[in-house]
């Protein structure tokens, strides 16, 4: 999708296009990617047709619904999950078992240090909910995590803003 439609569906929906395509992108689902949806609501800040705060708001709740879906899969039937994977492809046992036991030594602060990881931020919900992290420390270090990588996406987007099109135009 070109930017001029991105921009286009940001004028049509708005903050809820926002919500929308950063929870999907935190459940893990096809859709637009953050990576770039998040930017651009940036830019559409800069802009002030909304607000930084608001995006801001918006992304971060997504991104931490998203992440609460994936955890409570995981928390209710990650292991079944996981049963079915190793069978078909046993030779990832051993490398699966050994990143969970990671996750178990390290908890919360492995969360966070996740959430800033491309891919490994939206997959790590599921172990975590699979040896029943506590909810509140996986809540707080997602919540956290989510919120550095998104102001780190939004607000380069903010600061940009206008150059932005100049130089991608």
């Amino acid at each position: 999708m070109e930017i001029q439609e991105l921009t286009v569906c940001f004028s049509q929906y708005g903050a809820v296009f926002v919500f929308v395509i950063v929870l999907l992108e935190y459940m893990n689902l096809p859709g637009f990617p953050a990576g770039v949806i998040m930017p651009l609501a940036g830019i559409w800040a800069s802009r002030g047709e909304i607000g930084f705060v608001e995006v801001m708001f918006l992304s971060v709740a997504a991104g931490l619904l998203g992440s609460w879906i994936l955890y409570f899969l995981g928390r209710w039937g990650g292991e079944a999950f996981l049963k079915l994977y190793i069978r078909h492809f046993p030779k990832q046992e051993q490398r699966i078992r050994s990143k969970i036991q990671e996750l178990q030594k390290n908890g919360a602060k492995g969360v966070f240090v996740a959430k800033l990881l491309p891919m490994v931020r939206t997959l790590i919900s599921i172990p975590a909910g699979m040896i029943s992290m506590d909810f509140r420390a996986y809540t707080f270090s997602s919540l956290m995590g989510v919120f550095v990588w998104n102001l780190a996406f939004v607000g380069a987007g903010y600061v940009l803003g206008e150059s932005f099109f100049t130089i991608f135009s």
